[in-house]
């Protein structure tokens, strides 16, 4: 079964960036696992509660199949965050799927892995990937050999579908 990993906030992560793509993964037949910087229970910007699977810390990315970074004001937490960043390019080296969805994939941007890839982002963003050398296309949905960003909680579905489709 392939294992995928959803990357939350302690607080703040934007609940349907996280509710819809756990729920489409999990109907998909994928292991999904809930990952944060603590096992304590999580609390998203809309009052969702979640109680993590694991530790950042302790995600292993040979085992996993993909790695998302979920959105909302607290992921922020990982924008500089040295072991976020060496996750995400780990992924890329290891040629696995790697997702960042709303302001997230300001991560991936800060950990160089966006460089002269098509991406997008929720619109305050856009100068932090091109800065850092992404092709920021503003689009819903940005899927770029086995990186894919989306631009909000509104795309959050239209993410999902496509994450389901590079991992199948």
């Amino acid at each position: 079964m392939k294992k995928v990993a959803l990357v939350i906030a302690e607080r703040q992560f934007r609940d349907e960036e996280y509710q819809v793509p756990h729920a489409i993964l999990e109907k998909a037949g994928f292991d999904v696992l809930t990952v944060s910087t603590s096992t304590k229970t999580a609390v998203g910007k809309l009052g969702l509660k979640v109680t993590p699977d694991t530790l950042i810390s302790d995600l292993k990315p040979e085992e996993l199949d993909a790695l998302v970074f979920i959105g909302g004001g607290g992921s922020e937490q990982y924008f500089a965050d040295p072991l976020a960043h060496r996750l995400a390019t780990t992924m890329v080296s290891l040629d696995k799927v790697l997702g960042a969805i709303c302001i997230a994939p300001v991560i991936l941007a800060n950990a160089k892995v966006l460089e002269g890839k098509k991406a997008t982002v929720f619109p305050d963003g856009a100068p932090i990937l091109k800065q850092n050398g992404a092709d920021y296309t503003g689009r819903e949905v940005e899927v770029d050999g086995k990186i894919i960003t989306g631009n909000g909680p509104e795309a959050a579905e239209a993410f999902s579908h496509s994450l389901v489709k590079l991992l199948s």
